[in-house]
Parts: structure tokens; sequence; C-alpha cells
């Protein structure tokens, strides 16, 4: 029996597809409900094996790099792309852009946008 990947996209109109049954080979049981994937159910491949990668590495950028063959900054963009595809990644440019709209409508000072962007950072 071969098993393949859980498909998450529905091969008809593209939507995402849900769980409705489980089944235990072992004893034959079968539960039918709605079940959630979990976020890392619905990573396509390339994040998936980034991630098994970075956790294998227990998290060492260099030793991915050196397994990959690739740059450090090609590892960290990857990196970044897992984080955004997971929900995780702040979106820090957002905040920034709304601090300067903020100050360019004139609702805080230029010393009230400098404190917020330099608390953004840290």
């Amino acid at each position: 029996m071969v098993i393949r990947p859980l498909p998450t996209r529905c091969p008809a109109c593209e939507g995402p597809l849900a769980v409705k049954a489980l089944f235990c080979p072992a004893c034959g049981t079968e539960v039918h409900g709605r079940f959630a994937l979990n976020e890392f159910a619905l990573l396509p491949k390339e994040h998936l094996d980034f991630l098994r990668l970075f956790v294998k590495t227990r998290g060492n950028l260099k030793e991915v790099e050196r397994i990959l063959g690739v740059s450090y900054p090609t590892v960290r963009a990857r990196l970044d792309a897992l984080l955004k595809a997971l929900g995780y990644e702040e979106d820090e440019g957002k905040d920034r852009l709304e601090v300067l709209e903020a100050l360019r409508r004139g609702e805080i000072s230029v010393e009230e946008a400098v404190a917020r962007l330099r608390e953004g950072k840290s």
C-alpha cells in the first residue's frame, strides 16, 4: 500500500480540503467529524522540507547553509518565508507605515514617531 502525502487543496476547484474521517488500520475503527489540519500539514513541500532540516540541525542556520550549499542570506530568506507561511512573522513594515502615516497626518509628534519606530526594532 502506497501512502501519499495528505492533499490540502481540492483537485476540482483548488479550494481548501477539510478532514472528515480518520481510520485506524490496526483495528478498523473509524472516527467521523470535522477536524482541523494544523499549520504544518498545510505547508507546501518546500517549506516542510526546510522545516524538517531546520529541526534536524537544531536551528543552526550555518549548518543548514552547509547542507543545502546555499548562502546564509538565502537560508535566512527561506526561514523568513517559512515563518510568513506559518503566520508567525510580524508585519514590521506595516507598523512602520502606520507610524509614518500618523506623523504625516499630524496625529503624533516627530519625537513620538521616532520613539515608536525605535520601539518596534527592539
